[in-house]
């Protein structure tokens, strides 16, 4: 596809916001702050950024709350063809060092986000320091009529305007979304413009794909929380905004499902421990979700057993999404594909959407049959390039165009994809390799466990042994000689976790996600004795 006829990213959201300038793109703390108000924010963002000195091919670091005036920020970084850095909440000094000392030429935080260690890495850097509100949008307060209805004529002087013209290069990083880190300093998965223009939430939307038309029917009011530098929560905030929807930023703290009913939102994106919170609620009390059109839960696996029952507390709204910081959304398990097929399909992450290709691989690189368990290698238009300055590991990932997830999975003649672990989640009892995934799977179809987490750690005896972290399903307390017995029969002796342990609810990391360096970390502490009570 020649992309140079192409809008270039994001100029397509500046023409879709400037065809409804008056109806909201956010509704920010009950508050509705109309699109021609957010153009203003680019505009004026736009010239404040030029100003310091920013253009195509700069380098900027962002981290704002989640408010319109940082998501404009972002987007007039990207319409002067800047490379965007977010600096997602949690990065440890020496990550913040890291990552502004791969070239950034300036830092973008406001009052909630800006501080000493921020301040002292971007010194060490050379990087320039910006205050959103002093220097990129001082005049965007509400005495200065900044969120008021579109004027006379001020559309077309909007769309004609040279500060709302994208200049970013096709070639160039446009993007670049840390990875957690989990293991030491985040990854950069960068970009490019030419990326982000073809990326299936972020083209017009006349060249959306039948799933991107589906999810936005029910996007119209879209709840946006924790941070925008999370690109799951971007490309989604992307459908609600190009399909004219609004973009809801409740007021602090944010409760689910209480949240929902009370903005009568209608999409929400959902981390499976987030899932587990908002079903506990809906077990315990009535809670109004009757707005909700589309909970896409994403992140990690989710049991059978579970999406059984969010559909069932829930209705038909319940989405279960597959995807990576590195390739953006890879499949969707549709409300449609668990009306027609049941339980046969409640265990899998759904088909590939239009645009994403799945092959399930051997440690060759070599398509299995289906059914046949191994790599899940993808590829996509808008996934990134490489990770930023790090050839080695792009090298690891990216082979002739494919992504290597690193996750395991089976691709079942009817197209929908099981996912049985992580390929580097193993444990290696007696030199005999056993995936966490499968002994995870096995625990949670004891109908004592509601949640069940395996992480390996050394052993004397058997070089590492395995250990479980269950959540017990409601009113059940598990036996910890059932289960050893159910992972033997399943999966042999050597699967059997070392030790069990019960808690009240897994400790997630920045992102949302089960942390399992945490329960890892307890495993450490504990010398490996076994527990089985609560946490």
């Amino acid at each position: 596809m020649n992309v140079s006829t192409e809008p270039v990213f994001p100029r397509p959201l500046v023409d879709v916001l400037l065809r409804e300038p008056d109806v909201p793109a956010f509704e920010y703390r009950a508050r509705p702050i109309p699109r021609v108000a957010v153009l203003r924010l680019v505009r004026q963002a736009v010239r404040g950024l030029s100003a310091a000195g920013l253009g195509p091919g700069s380098a900027v670091a962002v981290t704002t709350a989640v408010t319109p005036h940082g998501f404009a920020a972002q987007i007039a970084a990207h319409l002067l063809g800047c490379r965007v850095t977010g600096l997602r909440p949690g990065l440890t000094p020496p990550q913040l060092a890291h990552v502004l000392g791969q070239g950034v030429d300036a830092v973008l935080a406001d009052g909630t986000t800006a501080d000493e260690s921020l301040a002292a890495a971007a010194r060490a850097a050379g990087a320039r320091h910006l205050d959103l509100a002093r220097d990129v949008l001082p005049d965007a307060v509400p005495s200065s009529g900044w969120d008021g209805p579109a004027r006379t004529g001020e559309v077309a002087e909007l769309r004609s305007t040279p500060e709302l013209a994208a200049r970013g290069r096709q070639d160039d990083v446009a993007l670049i979304t840390l990875t957690s880190g989990s293991t030491g300093n985040p990854k950069g998965c960068a970009q490019t413009y030419a990326a982000l223009s073809r990326h299936w939430s972020w083209q017009p939307p006349e060249r959306w794909t039948a799933v991107a038309r589906e999810l936005a029917v029910g996007y119209r009011r879209f709840l946006v929380f924790g941070t925008l530098t999370s690109a799951v929560m971007m490309e989604h905030l992307a459908v609600c905004l190009l399909s004219g929807g609004t973009a809801v930023i409740p007021e602090a703290p944010v409760s689910f499902p209480h949240t929902w009913a009370r903005h009568r939102v209608t999409a929400c994106l959902c981390t499976v421990p987030r899932l587990y919170q908002v079903l506990d609620v809906l077990r315990a009390e009535p809670v109004d979700t009757s707005a909700m059109r589309a909970l896409l839960v994403a992140g990690s696996p989710l049991p059978a057993h579970r999406m059984a029952e969010a559909v069932d507390l829930l209705g038909p709204v319940v989405y279960q999404g597959y995807g990576q910081t590195e390739t953006g959304m890879l499949t969707l398990l549709t409300p449609a594909d668990i009306a027609a097929r049941g339980a046969q399909v409640l265990d899998t992450v759904g088909r590939p959407v239009p645009g994403a290709d799945v092959s399930v691989r051997d440690p060759e690189g070599t398509p299995v049959p289906a059914g046949t368990a191994g790599e899940v290698w993808v590829r996509t238009d808008g996934m990134m390039s490489g990770y930023w300055q790090e050839p080695q590991r792009t090298a690891e990932v990216v082979t002739d165009g494919w992504i290597r997830t690193r996750d395991l999975g089976t691709l079942g003649p009817d197209g929908f994809l099981r996912l049985v672990g992580r390929a580097r989640d193993v444990v290696f009892v007696n030199a005999i390799l056993y995936y966490t995934g499968a002994i995870e799977t096995v625990l949670c179809e004891h109908g004592d466990v509601d949640q069940a987490y395996v992480v390996a750690a050394p052993d004397e005896r058997t070089g590492e042994a395995a250990h479980a972290f269950l959540v017990a399903a409601p009113g059940r307390t598990p036996d910890p000689g059932e289960l050893r017995k159910a992972v033997g029969a399943a999966l042999g002796d050597g699967a059997v976790p070392a030790t069990f342990t019960l808690i009240d609810a897994v400790p997630t990391a920045p992102g949302g996600k089960p942390d399992k360096r945490a329960l890892l970390a307890r495993v450490r502490q504990s010398g490996g004795a076994e527990a089985t009570g609560g946490a």
